[in-house]
């Protein structure tokens, strides 16, 4: 999982897929089980595969439904789709959750403080899920 997490961190979700796939099918009942659904649902996004990512996200959302950055995540991907009123929902509920994280500017500054700085992630972020999530309406400041 944590070379998948990596690969996926530097930008690179194609090869992040498979070595998620594996961490969840040797350890299916791991109780951190929401962080694997999310990299497998961030690298499906990246990679354009929309639908799959949300499903994969509702995943997460359920192993772990009290985690912030699941809903604002899945938030982002819906809106990248046009899911709007869903979309809104899961921002709500996300800065519900996380009521510092209330805009796209703050929601940025915590990847870099956290070393998610990468040029190729945040440009890959730029294209899907910032997109979706100012679609949503949340802003930007």
């Amino acid at each position: 999982m944590h070379l998948g997490s990596v690969l996926l961190l530097m930008g690179q979700p194609e090869a992040a897929i498979a070595k998620v796939e594996e961490a969840i099918r040797l350890n299916p009942h791991e109780p951190n089980l929401a962080s694997y659904y999310w990299a497998l649902a961030t690298s499906h996004l990246f990679l354009g595969n929309v639908d799959e990512a949300i499903d994969l996200l509702r995943k997460a959302r359920a192993e772990n439904p009290g985690l912030w950055w699941v809903h604002l995540w899945l938030a982002g991907a819906l809106g990248f789709r046009g899911d709007l009123d869903e979309a809104r929902a899961e921002a709500a509920e996300a800065t519900k959750l996380k009521p510092e994280v209330n805009s796209v500017a703050r929601w940025r500054a915590g990847f870099v403080e956290r070393g998610f700085g990468n040029v190729q992630f945040q440009a890959l972020l730029e294209k899907t899920v910032f997109i979706g999530i100012r679609r949503a309406g949340f802003p930007d400041e």
